[in-house]
């Protein structure tokens, strides 16, 4: 496996994506490295996938440079993102911080709204779940300097490069989705414009701009979704997501869609029945 890509996200922030590209995974998983400029430790977010875990470390440790690593964060349990926790944890020797206990080492959960002081910065954890129940964001509001001067939020799989997330029904439900992208949103206010850093694909300007496509779009393919079943009947709930009727369904909605990402838009497609059957319209 070749070697990870670095860049310069932003004044406080570096980005090292793993080799392991998909059509999940869009380049491959984004790591970022925290810390004020003047600052003597670092922290990082997402540490990636299993294969290859070494090596990626590697690659990160060279961004951290004579940084010591105080603290190793995680936005959610997709493998992608953890399967390199224990290697980070040896590697670094810092505690490591989720929503899901099992992901945690030497440390508590994460608590939504809480303010960690690491790095020479204040990083405010921020709940978004809907990809999944565990997701969540961290937003830097002193990394602004321009063109982002209300911050940087690192969203994980919530908001991504490219395209839109999927669901991970049942896991993750869309009434949560709906909910994050107006959280999100809400940390954007006049002037403000804070930059998204996602864990695949490049930074994108505007998170309330992006969060309002998403939940747009969203919309409509519950609207689209509400027309195909009037003429099916009625289903069950919970949503199977592997039924025949999920998967004609996505046929429908998604004819041309390649196989490699056909189950995400099955576990997606679900979700959306299962707000619909909770969510009538009037």
């Amino acid at each position: 496996m070749s070697s990870s890509t670095t860049l310069a996200s932003s004044q406080f922030t570096f980005r090292v994506t793993q080799n392991n590209p998909s059509g999940m995974t869009l380049s491959g998983t984004n790591t970022y490295v925290l810390g004020a400029p003047d600052a003597q430790t670092a922290v990082i977010v997402d540490p990636g996938f299993h294969d290859g875990a070494a090596e990626h470390a590697d690659a990160v440790a060279e961004v951290v440079g004579d940084r010591s690593v105080e603290l190793i964060l995680v936005t959610h349990h997709h493998f992608d993102h953890t399967g390199a926790v224990d290697t980070f944890h040896q590697r670094f020797g810092a505690p490591v911080r989720a929503v899901d206990e099992q992901w945690c080492r030497q440390a508590h959960v994460l608590v939504d709204n809480e303010v960690i002081s690491a790095a020479g910065t204040q990083i405010r954890v921020v709940a978004t779940p809907g990809h999944t129940s565990d997701s969540v964001s961290f937003y830097l509001p002193e990394d602004n300097t321009a063109p982002h001067p209300g911050g940087t939020v690192l969203t994980g799989d919530t908001i991504l490069g490219e395209g839109t997330t999927m669901l991970d029904y049942p896991d993750g439900t869309l009434d949560d989705y709906l909910q994050s992208m107006n959280t999100l949103g809400d940390l954007e206010g006049a002037g403000r414009q804070v930059a998204v850093l996602p864990a695949h694909g490049p930074t994108l300007d505007s998170v309330a701009r992006t969060a309002k496509d998403y939940y747009d779009h969203r919309m409509v393919r519950v609207d689209q979704l509400r027309e195909l079943i009037a003429d099916y009947p009625p289903i069950p709930s919970p949503v199977d997501w592997e039924s025949v009727t999920v998967h004609d369904l996505s046929m429908q909605l998604y004819p041309k869609l390649p196989d490699v990402v056909r189950v995400p838009a099955k576990k997606t497609l679900a979700a959306t029945l299962e707000y619909l059957m909770h969510n009538p319209k009037e």
